[in-house]
């Protein structure tokens, strides 16, 4: 506008050429012919020169950008944007809300495919396609001092694991002053994942934040006392008598009162699972969220200037001293069925065969399961969250094999495992009692299943017919016969007795 007013005046006022003007505005002189031939239109229709001048020069300018040929929003980029917001159309409808692309995605997304294009650009076009008018609410700005509060959350994402779609929680800790994240992946949303997710946090920043904020999760909060008083639950007792942090709940439906964390879940679940959702199994994805979360933290923050990873580093040294981990878990007392399983949240869980009939002590934290018997620890599985599930173990049957060896070819034990299934069927399809004995001989010599496939393997490179039990042993180093696993109610005299045997006959050969 202050160039239009300076043509006129200069070329009205002064009487300059249009080419002296140009020359000393450095514009081209098709913009000094067009503001003059503008104002002389104006001029023309009205007669008035003195009123025509001031309404002229007091317009604003007019921009005929409808025209214009769009050079950095190609046909191909908006078809690239289109598919993004395609697949965003299909996650919703696949119940896949919360891991959408939003538009700062979008635009890193094109950014990766080697468009380059401005973020405001993509909004104006995305905004066009969609129609939304967004209502934004009115936050008040915090300041935190160093160490002095952390915020926890749960996060709820949809992952193909193995095939198959499940429905997994993240924990999410979120420090107030530095922005630092920390972030694991649980099966439920319950007081052990509540436990342990605190345990692993403060085991990896080294000490205690001074306050912890939750809003009204049931892990957290046993009972509502009056209209604001809440009643923290005997978990939440656990930890804080161990760590001696302080503790503060939101008010019921104001996630703004925690609202790093609350940015933290979405943003987290977005940059990590809004691109891949797709892993071999869950510590594929845990592995993978933490190097996404490592990325964030060292992301530089456009308020600070620093990434968290900095600004925790000096947050650090105001954490309280952590007492070391809290032990975490659950204890069960069941009883071995006939086949030699426990129930548990409606799985079976093998454990050795021998304990048919007995108390087995279960420990439960949320990924494995420990059985003791008598104080020593019998069977370790992992942790399954299905139902009517059975977790087997064939070393857990070797005494019951030995005596029922017509039982292996069809038990569930051996198709459970694959590896040993196709051992069975090509080499011993026959011969039950030697495949039999090589088990045995794995389990009393603690052998790995890597090191049993690659001995088999090297039989079967020299000689493909004459994989046996006997070779097997000898490319493990024992050639020696396995030991007999002992039946329940065996003495130790006996024990000692066959023991003994067992190394004269050992003697001869």
């Amino acid at each position: 506008m202050y160039t239009k007013q300076e043509i006129i005046i200069r070329s009205h006022r002064e009487g300059k050429s249009q080419r002296q003007i140009a020359r000393e505005l450095h514009v081209s002189r098709k913009t000094v012919r067009k503001y003059l031939f503008d104002y002389e239109s104006d001029l023309t229709s009205s007669g008035n020169k003195e009123s025509t001048l001031a309404k002229y020069l007091s317009k604003p300018l007019v921009y005929q950008s409808g025209s214009r040929v769009k050079l950095k929003l190609t046909r191909e980029v908006q078809a690239a944007i289109d598919k993004l917001l395609e697949e965003n159309r299909l996650k919703l409808r696949q119940g896949l809300r919360k891991q959408v692309l939003k538009k700062i995605d979008i635009l890193e997304a094109l950014h990766g495919m080697g468009y380059q294009i401005g973020y405001t650009t993509v909004c104006n076009y995305i905004r066009g396609k969609e129609g939304k008018i967004s209502n934004k609410e009115a936050f008040i700005r915090q300041e935190y001092l160093p160490g002095t509060s952390c915020e926890f959350d749960w996060g709820e994402i949809k992952l193909i694991i193995a095939g198959q779609q499940v429905r997994l929680n993240l924990a999410i800790f979120t420090s107030a002053y530095s922005n630092y994240r920390y972030a694991l992946i649980y099966r439920r949303q319950d007081t052990l994942a509540f436990l342990e997710s605190h345990v692993s946090f403060f085991a990896h920043t080294g000490g205690v934040y001074h306050e912890m904020v939750y809003d009204n999760m049931r892990v957290a909060v046993a009972k509502f006392v009056g209209l604001h008083e809440k009643e923290p639950t005997r978990a939440l007792l656990q930890l804080r008598g161990h760590y001696q942090f302080l503790h503060r709940f939101c008010n019921a439906y104001r996630g703004n009162e925690k609202g790093h964390v609350e940015r933290s879940v979405e943003y987290i679940r977005r940059k990590a699972f809004g691109v891949k959702s797709s892993f071999e199994n869950q510590e594929a994805a845990t592995a993978y969220l933490g190097t996404v979360v490592e990325r964030l933290n060292n992301t530089r923050q456009q308020l600070t200037g620093k990434t968290a990873m900095e600004m925790f580093a000096l947050e650090k040294r105001e954490l309280w001293q952590s007492p070391g981990p809290l032990a975490c878990s659950e204890a069960a007392q069941l009883r071995a069925d006939k086949y030699s399983t426990v129930s548990y949240r409606c799985n079976r869980y093998s454990v050795p065969d021998n304990l048919v009939g007995h108390f087995v002590d279960a420990k439960v934290f949320s990924h494995k399961i420990e059985f003791y018997h008598k104080n020593r620890l019998v069977a370790t599985h992992n942790r399954i969250y299905g139902k009517h599930q059975w977790i087997i173990d064939i070393e857990h049957y070797l005494y019951t094999f030995n005596k029922k060896p017509g039982a292996l070819k069809g038990s569930v034990a051996l198709t459970r495992n694959s590896y040993l299934k196709q051992l069975y069927q090509q080499f011993y399809l026959n011969r039950p009692r030697d495949f039999i004995d090589l088990l045995h001989y794995c389990h009393l010599h603690r052998v790995s299943g890597e090191r049993l496939e690659t001995a088999v393997s090297r039989i079967a490179g020299t000689c493909p017919i004459g994989v046996d039990t006997e070779k097997i042993t000898a490319i493990l180093g024992n050639k020696t016969t396995p030991q007999e696993i002992l039946p329940a109610g065996t003495t130790e005299t006996m024990g000692m007795a066959k023991k003994q045997l067992q190394q004269v006959a050992a003697l001869f050969i």
